[in-house]
C-alpha cells in the first residue's frame, strides 16, 4: 500500500497508525467502496470536515454478518459515527423493478453483489448503537435523505415511518451535507445543548412528547398515513411543496408517542461556497486498499466533471430535487477549468472528458431573472406545465464554458453524458432564443459521442401529465431540428429517446400507441425501463395510493407484475 500522509483518509487500524493518530473525531461507515472523488458523497463530507481540522476515518462496506469486527476495529470516535448506504438507496442498488435480486453492484470492487445489507442505514446504525450506545450516530446520504419522513416502500409494499424510527439514529442530515455536517460537528465538539443543536438547518431528529416549535407545518401522523391513503398523499403534497420552496417551514410529523422534526434547509450554496466544496485534496482515485481491483462506478465517472447541483425540472418520478434541491447552484468557470487542468495532467487521462455536466447538464448557471419572485414561488417545476416566464434560458454562458474547457491543453473532447432538457431551448414553434440552436448544434457536433440521448419518457399526453413531462409534440419538434442540423452539417449523429413503461397512468394501450408513434420510425429504439417506485417521489405516492397528490384525483396504476412486464416487453415487439 502507498504511504499515507496527513491529508489522506484512513480506512484501517494500520493506516490510522501510520498517520500517528491517537484519536479519530468522526468515523464514517458507508455501503460503497471508498473512492476519493467528488462524485461520491462520503469523500465530499470526509474531505470537507478534514479541511476544517477534523480527523476523519472511513470504514467502507463493513461486514455485518460476522462478529462485527469491522464495526469495532477503529474503536469509538471522539465526536460521532456517521452512516450512509452509499451513492444509491440500498434497495434500488439490490433489486430490479420486478423485485429480482441484481447480480452485480457497480459500487463494489469487481462489481461483486452482496457486500452491503438491505436497508443499510438501518442495519449499520443499529449495530453501532448496540456496540457504542453512548456515541451519537448521524445518518445521511441518499437513503436517509429520501426516507426522512413517512414513505412508501415498494419492496415490502407498505408505508414505513422515518428512517430515524427504525434505525435509532440520533440525527439525520438530509440533502447535500457539507454545511449542516460541519455545523453539527462543531456543535457536538463545543458541547452545545440539545436545544441549540436542534436549531441547525437541514437536520431531522426524533423526539418524545409534543413539539415545541412555533408555527411548524404539522403533517398527518404516520399511523394515519398507514390507514388512510388520502392522508398519506396530502402529507406528501405538503412535503414536496416545501422541499421546492426557497423559505420553507419546519415540518413536524407525529409518530408513536413522539414526532419527527425536519428543519428547513440551508439557502442554496453560493458560487463561492460551491467552489470551496471542490477546492479539496481529492485524489480522484479509489483508495489504495483496492490496489488493481476495478470499481465499475468509478470507471463511469473517472473522467467526468460536475458543473453544478440541483434541478428545477420537477419530474414526478425523480428524486434529484428532493436531495439536491430545485435551485441551481453553480461552480465558477475558473473552478471548473482548474479541475479540468488537474484532470488533464493525470497520467491515466486519455484526452476525453466523459461528462461535463450534472443531473441536467444544460441548467448550468440558470436561475430566475427576478429572485424576489423565486423567493415566494411554490411551484415544484420551473418547466411544467409550462416554462416559467421568470426563468433565464440563455445557453450562452454554457457555450462559453464548453469552449474554454475544450481549449485546455490535453483535452481532445468534452462529452455531455448527463441528461439535457430540450424544453429549455425549444418549444413547439422552434427555438425560444438565439442561443438555442447554437447550443443544440454545438452539442450534436462537438459534445456527443455518436448518439444524443434524451428522455421524452412517453408519447401519450395523459401519461406525460402523470410524469410532469412536456407533450411529445416537443420531441417531434426536436427531431425536426435535429435532422435539419444533421443534413446541413453532413453528420450522422443519432437521436436516442428514453421511455418508461407501467408508470402510474400508463395502460397497455398507451404502450401500444407509444410503440407505433410515427415520429419514432427510423431511430434507435431500445431504451425503456419498467417504472420503479422509489421513496419520496410523487410517482411512488401515486403507485401506493392510486391518487395524484397534486389534485387528489384517482390515477390508474398497473400493479400486477406480469402486466408490468408485458408493458415493457411490448416496446420491443415488431411494429
Amino acid at each position: 500500500m502507498n504511504c499515507l500522509t496527513e491529508c489522506d483518509i484512513p480506512t484501517s487500524v494500520k493506516e490510522v497508525g501510520k498517520l500517528g493518530w491517537d484519536y479519530i473525531d468522526v468515523i464514517m461507515f458507508t455501503g460503497d467502496a471508498f473512492v476519493d472523488h467528488p462524485s461520491f458523497g462520503t469523500a465530499c463530507i470526509a474531505r470537507w470536515l478534514q479541511k476544517h481540522g477534523y480527523r476523519v476515518a472511513v470504514v467502507p462496506q463493513p461486514n455485518w454478518r460476522d462478529d462485527l469486527r469491522d464495526f469495532r476495529k477503529l474503536g469509538a470516535p471522539r465526536l460521532y459515527f456517521a452512516v450512509n448506504a452509499g451513492a444509491m438507496d440500498s434497495m434500488v442498488n439490490h433489486y430490479t423493478a420486478a423485485k429480482r435480486l441484481r447480480h452485480d453492484d457497480a459500487y463494489t470492487p469487481e462489481g461483486r453483489a452482496g457486500q452491503r445489507p438491505d436497508r443499510a442505514v438501518t442495519v449499520y446504525t443499529r449495530i453501532l448503537k448496540r456496540l457504542w450506545p453512548d456515541i451519537p450516530v448521524v445518518i445521511g446520504g441518499v437513503e436517509a435523505s429520501l426516507r426522512r419522513l413517512s414513505h412508501y416502500d415498494y419492496w415490502d409494499d407498505r408505508i414505513y415511518p422515518s428512517v430515524l424510527v427504525d434505525s435509532g439514529a440520533d440525527w439525520l442530515c438530509y440533502g447535500m451535507g457539507e454545511r449542516p455536517m460541519l455545523e453539527l460537528t462543531r456543535a457536538i465538539e463545543s458541547g452545545r445543548n440539545l436545544r441549540q443543536i436542534e436549531r441547525i438547518p437541514q437536520l431531522a431528529f426524533l423526539r418524545k412528547g409534543r413539539c415545541r416549535v412555533e408555527n411548524p407545518l404539522m403533517l398527518h401522523s404516520y399511523e394515519l398515513c398507514c390507514s388512510d391513503g388520502r392522508a398519506f398523499a396530502e402529507n406528501f403534497h405538503e412535503i414536496e411543496t416545501h422541499a421546492n420552496m426557497l423559505h420553507p417551514q419546519t415540518m413536524v410529523e407525529p409518530v408513536g408517542d413522539g414526532y419527527v422534526q425536519v428543519n428547513p434547509p440551508y439557502p442554496p450554496a453560493t458560487t463561492e461556497e460551491m467552489d470551496s466544496f471542490w477546492d479539496l485534496p481529492f485524489t480522484k482515485r479509489p483508495h489504495p486498499r483496492y490496489k488493481d481491483k476495478r470499481i465499475p462506478a468509478y470507471d463511469m465517472i473517472r473522467d467526468s466533471i460536475i458543473t453544478h447541483r440541483g434541478c428545477f425540472g420537477g419530474c414526478n418520478f425523480c428524486t434529484i430535487a428532493a436531495h439536491q434541491g430545485k435551485f441551481i447552484q453553480s461552480r465558477s468557470e475558473e473552478s471548473i477549468l482548474e479541475e479540468v487542468r488537474a484532470l488533464a495532467a493525470m497520467p491515466e487521462f486519455r484526452g476525453n472528458i466523459s461528462d461535463l455536466g450534472a443531473p441536467t447538464a444544460n441548467m448550468y448557471g440558470l436561475h430566475g431573472r427576478d429572485l424576489s419572485r423565486c423567493a415566494s414561488c411554490r411551484r415544484k417545476s420551473c418547466l411544467y406545465p409550462s416554462r416559467c416566464p421568470n426563468m433565464e434560458t440563455s445557453h450562452e454562458r454554457l457555450l462559453q464554458l464548453y469552449r474554454k474547457v475544450d481549449a485546455v491543453k490535453g483535452v481532445r473532447h468534452s462529452y455531455i453524458g448527463s441528461g439535457i432538457r430540450y424544453d429549455l431551448f425549444l418549444d413547439e414553434r422552434g427555438f425560444i432564443d438565439g442561443s438555442g440552436r447554437k447550443y443544440l448544434k454545438e452539442l450534436m457536433l462537438h459534445h456527443t459521442s455518436g448518439r444524443l440521448k434524451v428522455a421524452p419518457e412517453h408519447t401519450e399526453d395523459k401519461v406525460l401529465a402523470c410524469m410532469a413531462k412536456p407533450s411529445f409534440r416537443l420531441f417531434e419538434r426536436l427531431r425536426k431540428e435535429f435532422d435539419g442540423i444533421n443534413r446541413e452539417s453532413g453528420t450522422h449523429t443519432e437521436l436516442v429517446p428514453y421511455f418508461i413503461s407501467s408508470h402510474p397512468g400508463c395502460t397497455m394501450q398507451d404502450m401500444l400507441r407509444l410503440r407505433s408513434n410515427p415520429c419514432l420510425h427510423g431511430i434507435w429504439m431500445d431504451q425503456v425501463q419498467d417504472f420503479m417506485p422509489t421513496p419520496m417521489t410523487t410517482s411512488s405516492v401515486m403507485f401506493c395510493t392510486g391518487l395524484d397528490p397534486r389534485t387528489m384525483k384517482p390515477v390508474f396504476v398497473e400493479r400486477d407484475p406480469d402486466r408490468k412486464k408485458a408493458q415493457k416487453a411490448v416496446f420491443f415487439q415488431k411494429k
